[in-house]
């Protein structure tokens, strides 16, 4: 789950603390009932890594400068938003580093059942999906792919979460990676009237060949507006971790009051 949500050990002033001032080995081992060392290499095996500096305890990306660090760009199309009753049929993931693409991901997944209101708005019917790998192919493939990159998706809180409850129903546990919204940093390097990926892509030529909808390109349109954004980010931004609070913490850009790409709008 992302880490604000109360199924990770930690409570939210911890967590806080692992990612600016550090936290101290008593207030860690307060709050966990287990051993330490198996924690730390439990939730690395999850995706989040954390390092002793100086005395405490740290998330990684508080010190890999963003030029170092890996992020992931992730979309997901499903046959429905209920995690219960409904799942992942395409997945898609570029790797970043330094802003070029390092690794590829990308399946469909075998589904039965795939209503036609979802067909038509992602061109995948079940006979595309018949001999696509099962969900628990996919998954267990791309928790490896993922590794204890930074997440990154366009609204990130559907896709992350989707994801993660995919892999526990698949029997793995959640994800625990550190996560950044690509519409979030969006809002505070550029200027929109609206911050959907289909409004932005077609106000900044971001993917001229886009196919709304379909996984990767979604990340490929993700991934052109991810390095815009960079372009904006205060020169105080270095690492990964500050970048994710940049997200979240900066200040909005005011919206035009106008939609600019509509001449007659008295």
């Amino acid at each position: 789950m992302i880490l604000d949500e109360p199924s990770f050990s930690l409570d939210a002033k911890s967590i806080h603390k692992l990612s600016t001032k550090g936290l101290s080995l008593k207030t860690l081992k307060e709050q966990i009932d287990n051993d330490l060392d198996f924690l730390l290499e439990l939730w690395h095996s999850q995706g989040l890594e954390i390092v002793k500096q100086a005395g405490n305890f740290y998330f990684t990306t508080a010190f890999r400068p963003m030029q170092e660090s890996t992020f992931c760009i992730v979309d997901i199309e499903t046959n429905g938003s209920k995690i219960d009753k409904h799942q992942i049929i395409e997945i898609a993931a570029l790797k970043i580093k330094n802003g070029l693409v390092v690794e590829r991901f990308e399946s469909l997944v075998e589904c039965h059942e795939i209503n036609p209101h979802i067909t038509e708005i992602t061109g995948i019917s079940t006979n595309d999906t018949k001999d696509a790998p099962n969900l628990k192919q996919v998954m267990y493939d791309f928790r490896t792919f993922l590794g204890d990159s930074v997440f990154i998706a366009h609204d990130v809180k559907f896709d992350y979460k989707f994801v993660s409850l995919s892999m526990q129903k698949i029997g793995l546990p959640p994800l625990l990676n550190r996560c950044l919204c690509s519409l979030s940093l969006a809002e505070r390097t550029i200027e929109s009237y609206r911050y959907a990926l289909s409004y932005l892509n077609e106000s900044f030529n971001l993917n001229p060949n886009a196919t709304h909808h379909r996984a990767m390109s979604d990340v490929i349109t993700t991934y052109e507006l991810f390095k815009l954004s960079l372009c904006s980010v205060d020169v105080e931004v270095k690492t990964a971790e500050d970048l994710i609070r940049y997200s979240k913490e900066a200040k909005r850009l005011k919206r035009p009051k106008f939609d600019p790409r509509i001449e007659d709008q008295e």
